[in-house]
């Protein structure tokens, strides 16, 4: 049976990193989707400097760990003068990490929206931009919403690193309960059900929205 009194008597520091790390989660999300959605842009984009750029981002950040990222603004960008804190630095690596991969479920999904539909726009007057933001962008976000709802799944979870950056989300608390009660089985356990609060929700509410624009579709 689950000792309760460890959710109880730590109720504060868990609702602390709830709060905290669902906090990341929103900032992170956003950002992540604004710039993977510029990148997807650039890798499509007419000019071959703008798709290497979008190219080599997505690339790079793709094929390297979370860890080596915040490690990176937290602890090496001191030395050119820039001073992070634990919740920055794990906030703009999640968004620098999670953008590669949403850039590339944006890309897919532009190129799966046919090409009529672009040169319809371009003709009636529309600038590569416009076309883009109006006709192009719309449909192909609605192809790939499935990808992107586990984009942005993943990017709760992996907020967890930021414990190592003592960020003050729910790993790092729950790192501090179990280290001050010596308890570990219930604690990570109801670390893990505060998780599920968010990413459950958040499961339904992709479902919810593909369902919703199938039929409208």
């Amino acid at each position: 049976m689950l000792d309760f009194s460890i959710l109880t008597e730590n109720w504060d520091a868990y609702l602390t990193g709830f709060k905290q790390t669902l906090l990341v989660s929103l900032l992170a999300l956003v950002g992540s989707f604004a710039l993977g959605t510029f990148l997807a842009i650039l890798q499509i984009a007419p000019i071959k400097v703008c798709n290497w750029i979008g190219t080599a981002y997505v690339e790079f950040f793709r094929n390297i760990p979370l860890l080596i990222i915040a490690f990176f603004l937290y602890t090496a960008l001191p030395t050119l003068k820039i001073q992070l804190d634990g919740f920055q630095a794990g906030t703009l690596a999640l968004i620098i990490y999670t953008a590669a991969f949403i850039a590339d479920a944006i890309r897919a999904g532009i190129l799966a929206v046919h090409k009529g539909q672009s040169e319809a726009a371009r003709s009636s007057g529309l600038t590569y931009i416009q076309t883009m933001w109006y006709v192009v962008l719309p449909q192909a976000i609605k192809i790939v919403i499935p990808p992107l709802g586990n984009q942005f799944i993943n990017l709760v979870k992996n907020s967890s690193i930021l414990t190592i950056l003592a960020a003050g989300e729910l790993m790092y608390q729950a790192d501090l309960i179990s280290s001050r009660t010596f308890v570990t089985f219930e604690v990570y356990i109801f670390v893990a059900l505060f998780y599920l609060v968010i990413t459950i929700p958040l499961s339904s509410a992709v479902r919810y929205l593909e369902q919703r624009l199938a039929r409208t579709s």
